[in-house]
């Protein structure tokens, strides 16, 4: 099964879903990435503020902020980045991993 890897620019917490006014988007986006591990997929989520080494030990995404500067959040799967600035759709997500997943 394919390997999702989330790179988010810093966040209170490793969701961003916390505080006093939750963003709908990475709510959604949260539910997604549930819907891809229940498909089969492994995905593992970082914060640039809690993990800032698996951003410099992770080639694609050093490459990515060294060169781009601002182009969180980067989405990979299997290790080859398929989305940045953004947090894709399920129905995005689900085609960039091959898995299908319920709406």
């Amino acid at each position: 099964m394919p390997k999702i890897e989330v790179f988010d620019p810093a966040m209170c917490c490793s969701t961003g879903v916390c505080g006093p006014k939750i963003d709908p988007n990475l709510a959604r986006f949260a539910s997604d990435l549930e819907a891809l591990k229940r498909a089969g997929a492994s995905v593992t989520r970082y914060n640039l503020s809690q993990q800032p080494k698996a951003f410099m030990e992770n080639e694609a995404v050093a490459t990515a902020m060294r060169e781009k500067g601002e182009c969180l959040p980067l989405i990979l799967v299997d290790g080859r980045i398929v989305a940045e600035k953004t947090y894709p759709t399920r129905e995005a997500l689900a085609s960039l991993a091959g898995v299908s997943i319920e709406a």
